[in-house]
């Protein structure tokens, strides 16, 4: 027998699929193209457009406001370095990439994992699509997106949305059903509505976890920003990706760097953002 028709070839089925899908969705891809770069080219012009210490001012003085004094100083430190090692466009960039990611990654994980915390069989349903999409190669993803969307940024939202949207699924699935039994009891026989239960009583108890599950959606998305700076999406990838290729160290270290920066400036700007509102007459975070 010959063993080349023992070999299971994916490629031989997805391909006609894509080919299916450009040629009869074309028009909504299309959409879905310009309303992204819409979006991030929206986010861009606006970090970019005032001098960067005016940014950087505004920046700090946000965080002081709405977050904590703590959280500023960390905001100016990163930005400065950004700003200091000679990144700041490809920081900015990378910024916005990675917010609009991030909140479509939450806006879709959120509602499905509390679905799941809720109904078993769905749960049961999307656990092995969960494990494959956390299993399977990063960069994979990019090779269906630059096939629908072509080179550029949208393919690397795409594949950032997918890598992204697991670990947030995943714990708010587990945030959910950690939720203290008696507590919604107590919201059900004091005659709560499900909304009220829902905000007033399960998020609150959820937030640990759930900001967990948020800082693992920041940190994986940063993750695939190298590897979309492979299919032209810029900012901070492609200088990672241009240090490679040069074989330069420095020049690899700095943009490495400045990722880490803007990795720990959503993170705690996002955190702390959460933890205020959900405790507005507690002390502000850290």
């Amino acid at each position: 027998m010959n063993p080349d028709l023992l070999q299971f070839s994916p490629g031989a089925y997805l391909a006609p699929a894509v080919d299916w899908l450009n040629k009869n969705f074309h028009p909504f891809f299309d959409a879905v193209t310009k309303l992204i770069e819409a979006v991030l080219g929206a986010i861009e012009t606006t970090l970019l457009y005032p001098p960067p210490y005016a940014t950087i001012v505004i920046a700090v003085l946000l965080t002081a406001f709405l977050v904590s004094v703590r959280v500023s100083v960390v905001t100016a430190i990163a930005l400065a370095f950004c700003l200091l090692a000679g990144f700041w466009t490809a920081s900015m960039q990378t910024l916005a990439l990675v917010t609009v990611a991030v909140i479509i990654s939450v806006a879709i994980a959120f509602p499905l994992g509390v679905l799941a915390s809720r109904y078993r069989k769905f749960e049961a349903a999307i656990r092995p699509v969960l494990d494959i999409m956390q299993t399977v190669p990063p960069w994979v993803y990019l090779i269906p997106a630059v096939m629908i969307f072509s080179l550029g940024r949208v393919p690397a939202i795409i594949a950032t949305i997918v890598y992204g949207i697991p670990p947030m699924l995943r714990l708010t699935t587990l945030a959910f059903n950690q939720v203290p039994k008696d507590l919604l009891e107590l919201g059900h026989a004091t005659g709560a509505s499900p909304r009220s239960i829902l905000f007033k009583i399960e998020i609150p108890s959820a937030t640990p976890t759930l900001l967990v599950g948020l800082n693992q959606c920041i940190l994986l998305s940063l993750a695939m920003v190298v590897l979309a700076g492979l299919v032209g999406a810029g900012g901070l990838g492609a200088e990672v990706t241009r240090g490679l290729t040069r074989m330069e160290m420095g020049l690899g270290l700095r943009a490495g760097l400045s990722i880490v920066a803007v990795a720990i400036l959503l993170d705690r700007v996002s955190r702390g953002v959460l933890q205020r509102q959900q405790a507005p007459g507690a002390a502000k975070p850290a």
